[in-house]
């Protein structure tokens, strides 16, 4: 029986968003709107999609299996309109990028505007958010991660490797004890994460170093990054995030640094899209350009 297209893109996105508003939102729908597609869709095959649970919308046994369908076909028609490439190599159409925030706030604003200056039919669309981004729920295009996922139907593409020093703002260390060494740290206020909210193993810089009590903390490096600033006190910080913080200074900078890397994720079906490999060589080449100028000058 053939089906609404419409209607099977509408399913696709509250099976992956789990919810009405989330999904309202990727498809600019309003939930209500959206909950009446559904039920329609449910009416026309004679079958129960979704059960309502304190999680969201669960699939059914007869949902799973049209979402097996559906996203095949939807894998289909993407791979189909990746093959029409645009005159002059010129990318249009949006694209969703996921990223940790250190990179959201720090490197990504001024890579994705050079970019879309570059292409002017292109919407970029930056996701910031302190978790691991579920590609196969398509939450996004392609995502920056900090550690190679080891599971999955992924490809994952090494981007540059980048640094960290402790660090601390002038007028912090100016009204505090000298640091030293590294024992010197445990009198000093330290700003870092939440342990307790720390998505990424690689994300754990202090407990290396031994310093397990964290006076100020947040889940957010950016915000972290601001806590220093203000004089809060003492924590890790990427070095291409220093420019960003006038009056932060690098802190036992021979004794403590750290390297981390990222790394840029792709759904393994979407090896084939040309559109998203062109995105992806031009965004991995701009972040290594950008990485190096950056930590040129902390």
């Amino acid at each position: 029986m053939a089906h609404n297209w419409d209607d099977l893109r509408l399913f696709l996105a509250v099976a992956r968003e789990r919810t009405l508003s989330s999904a309202g939102k990727l498809v600019r729908l309003d939930p209500a709107t959206l909950g009446r597609r559904v039920a329609r869709l449910e009416k026309q095959l004679d079958a129960v999609l979704f059960v309502k649970s304190p999680q969201g919308y669960a699939l059914t046994e007869a949902g799973e299996q049209l979402f097996r369908r559906a996203e095949a076909a939807d894998r289909a028609m993407r791979l189909a309109m990746a093959e029409v490439v645009p005159p002059s190599d010129m990318l249009t159409g949006q694209i969703r990028i996921g990223a940790p925030d250190g990179a959201a706030n720090f490197l990504l604003p001024q890579i994705c505007a050079g970019l879309a200056a570059d292409h002017p039919g292109l919407d970029i669309q930056i996701v910031a958010l302190p978790r691991v981004f579920n590609l196969s729920r398509r939450e996004a295009d392609m995502a920056i991660a900090v550690s190679a996922p080891e599971a999955g139907r992924l490809v994952v593409q090494k981007l540059s490797a980048y640094r960290l020093h402790l660090a601390a703002a002038e007028s912090y260390l100016a009204g505090h004890p000298p640091i030293r060494s590294t024992d010197d740290l445990k009198s000093h206020r330290i700003v870092g994460y939440i342990a307790d909210m720390i998505f990424d193993r690689e994300l754990d810089y202090l407990a290396d170093l031994g310093l397990t009590r964290v006076p100020l903390a947040s889940n957010s490096v950016s915000v972290q990054g601001q806590i220093i600033r203000q004089g809060g006190g003492v924590g890790i910080v990427h070095d291409f995030a220093l420019p960003f913080l006038p009056g932060v200074r690098p802190v036992l900078a021979h004794d403590i640094h750290l390297e981390r890397a990222f790394y840029l994720i792709r759904h393994a079906d979407d090896r084939g899209n040309q559109r998203l490999s062109q995105f992806a060589d031009l965004l991995s080449a701009a972040i290594r350009r950008e990485l190096r100028r950056l930590e040129a000058k902390a």
